[in-house]
């Protein structure tokens, strides 16, 4: 029986997961998954918890950790507004410098987030090109929130970018042309069918694009060191009371990145299953296959 069958292969699969190169794969996956977790237990090991509600209530401590929720959610949504058309236009078009343009959004993924603090200063600074006649009209970028969104903004981008571009690239392009055969146009197109589909996997990228604003400290240290920010103000205390007066700031991030990465993982789940339906749709199987012919 095919159900006899289906019972019998899955209990091979799972013999297979402790026998032989099974085991070893699972050895050496755990053994890395040990050295990730190692400095988080560590870290809560050794936090002071008695100090930690008085120390999360300072006033200094709230004022920046307002400033990096403030500034965080202005950039994710300058992200987001510039940042989805580009994944879409990468997606579903082909042009000429598209493997350039490619190269340019991730570079800052790469880049030593000082050195992009640098280069943002060297541009947006008070002797930059951008930065200099601001300062002359009073608004010094590299001493305002406007520096911080900058900093936010140059590394926290990509994230977004690449998301949304593989969102849209899992929608199947057969929808879009059945949305032609019904007088959509590009924009009708990317509003009524590919963003309603992509929305998941895009809001997953704003999300993580969220969370490494919030997080920044390299190029934010450069380019705008006043206003504190929450990691820029962890920093001034580590140098400056010991680490001891740091941690409970520390403990306060650690909270959001797993609550943000847990919403991630969730979001990307459900998108899965969103495609696994919309792509058993008998219509929109049938159409797809008379387009394809």
């Amino acid at each position: 029986m095919p159900g006899e069958g289906q019972l019998m292969l899955r209990q091979r699969v799972a013999r297979g997961r402790l026998n032989g190169g099974g085991l070893i794969l699972w050895l050496l996956g755990l053994c890395l998954l040990c050295y990730l977790l190692g400095p988080i237990f560590s870290f809560l090991g050794f936090l002071p918890w008695p100090q930690v509600p008085a120390m999360l209530s300072d006033p200094s401590a709230l004022s920046a950790l307002t400033i990096s929720l403030i500034s965080a959610s202005i950039s994710t949504l300058f992200i987001g507004l510039f940042g989805i058309p580009l994944g879409y236009l990468l997606a579903r078009y082909s042009f000429p410098g598209k493997g350039l343009v490619s190269l340019i959004i991730y570079l800052p993924l790469v880049f030593p987030p000082v050195v992009s603090g640098i280069m943002l200063l060297l541009l947006y600074g008070p002797y930059g090109v951008v930065g200099g006649p601001l300062a002359g009209a009073g608004l010094e970028v590299d001493e305002s929130l406007a520096g911080i969104i900058v900093a936010q903004i140059f590394v926290s981008a990509p994230f977004l970018i690449v998301a949304a571009r593989s969102a849209f690239e899992a929608v199947d392009p057969n929808l879009e042309r059945v949305g032609m055969t019904l007088g959509q146009g590009r924009w009708g197109l990317f509003w009524r069918i590919s963003l309603p589909l992509a929305w998941r996997g895009i809001l997953a990228g704003l999300i993580l694009a969220w969370v490494r604003a919030l997080g920044e400290f390299g190029a934010t240290v450069v380019m705008a060191y006043h206003p504190y920010t929450l990691p820029v103000y962890v920093y001034v205390l580590l140098s400056g009371l010991g680490v001891s007066n740091a941690l409970p700031l520390a403990l306060f991030s650690l909270g959001v990145s797993v609550l943000v990465i847990g919403l991630v993982l969730l979001i990307e789940r459900r998108s899965q299953r969103a495609f696994q339906v919309l792509s058993a749709r008998p219509e929109i199987a049938a159409r797809g296959q008379e387009l394809r012919g």
